[in-house]
């Protein structure tokens, strides 16, 4: 088959992640594979050479109404000139894009939701064309539940929920050392709310020897680092940065916690799951914690309490090996969903039926 992948850039980021991770696997099965972004970045997630590979444009265009008519223009012609098998897009605008690019093309569509669809479509107009313009798809993508009824009876019914896919590499990681210090990893921005998990930590860091460390970079670093300061947690709350290798930097914590506001299907939850790491997560929208998480006692805590992610963070710390260990049995089963093939294999299932 060919296919074409349409997304905005392939730098940092849940779903260009997915976007590169199904590019690859689909180019190595034997299919021809063309990306599509609508802009370069200075880092993208590495392509395979047999991957193709197409920017819209070389700048970003300004404006709504403009950049969507220059870019979808663009698209159609990309379109018309790769006749691919299945077209598939991830993310709000590229998907009403790809929708208008290949009206009267002979091809396919399949569009990927990939985050709470209040927080992805928030205006008036946004919902509409979701909403509306998505019947045209032939086939839909969600990672959640809750994502999918937010869209009318209609969408519903021609469309797959698919988890995200977690590199072998963190399924492969064996660790039976010391285990120590709570970690999360993630941007640091406001949706991820790292200042509720610091509050949290600091209401019980007297009661325990971890340390909290925030794996990541965004433009809260300053913001935090103040606040870090000024609550006297500059001893035992770290922000190291972005790392490369995740599985090898977080395989010995003690646990893994995810504060965020809202998150489609968080990736960085995922790989601690696959990692076997004891997890609490927000329950936040939409819903994709609950779906990896819910059926394990003590995982979930409402969003924005610090208070009850104080309680189950000391929990977790504080309980025996044995109570340990048993969390992490239930955590890696879970997690066997997310494994590359069977991702990969849900994907191709579902665009073949299409």
């Amino acid at each position: 088959m060919q296919f074409l992948f349409y997304i905005n850039t392939l730098s940092h980021g849940g779903a260009e992640r997915v976007v590169s991770n199904l590019a690859n696997e689909f180019s190595a099965r034997g299919d021809e594979v063309t990306v599509v972004t609508s802009f370069p970045s200075e880092w993208e997630y590495p392509l395979s050479e047999k991957v193709s590979r197409i920017n819209l444009r070389e700048e970003r265009v300004n404006g709504f109404l403009k950049r969507n008519v220059v870019l979808t223009l663009a698209l159609r012609k990309i379109i018309k000139s790769e006749k691919p098998s299945v077209a598939i897009s991830f993310m709000a605008e590229p998907n009403f894009r790809l929708i208008m690019g290949a009206a009267g093309r002979k091809v396919k569509t399949v569009i990927s939701v990939r985050n709470d669809p209040e927080r992805e479509y928030p205006t008036k107009i946004h919902r509409i064309l979701a909403k509306h313009l998505f019947k045209m798809a032939d086939g839909i993508v969600f990672q959640t539940q809750d994502a999918k009824k937010w869209f009318p009876d209609s969408i519903q019914k021609k469309s797959r929920i698919i988890m995200n896919q977690v590199d072998d590499s963190f399924f492969n990681v064996a660790y039976m050392g010391e285990r120590k210090n709570i970690v999360t990893t993630g941007r640091l921005t406001a949706q991820k709310n790292h200042k509720m998990l610091i509050d949290a930590f600091s209401s019980i860091c007297d009661k325990v020897e971890d340390n909290l460390i925030i794996y990541g970079e965004g433009e809260l670093r300053e913001e935090l680092e103040k606040y870090i300061s000024e609550l006297g947690l500059s001893h035992r709350v770290f922000l190291p940065g972005a790392v490369t290798d995740v599985p090898q930097t977080i395989k010995s914590a003690k646990l893994f916690v995810l504060s965020s506001d809202y998150e489609g299907m968080p990736n960085s939850l995922l790989e601690a799951m696959a990692l076997g790491l004891p997890c609490i997560s927000t329950d936040c929208p939409c819903g994709g914690p609950r779906e990896v998480l819910g059926d394990i006692d003590g995982c979930l805590v409402d969003v924005g309490n610090a208070k009850e992610l104080a309680e189950k963070m000391l929990v977790n710390l504080t309980q025996s090996e044995q109570e340990a260990d048993q969390k992490r049995e239930l955590i890696s089963k879970n997690a066997e969903s997310f494994r590359s093939e069977k991702v990969i294999d849900a994907w191709r299932d579902y665009i073949t039926r299409v």
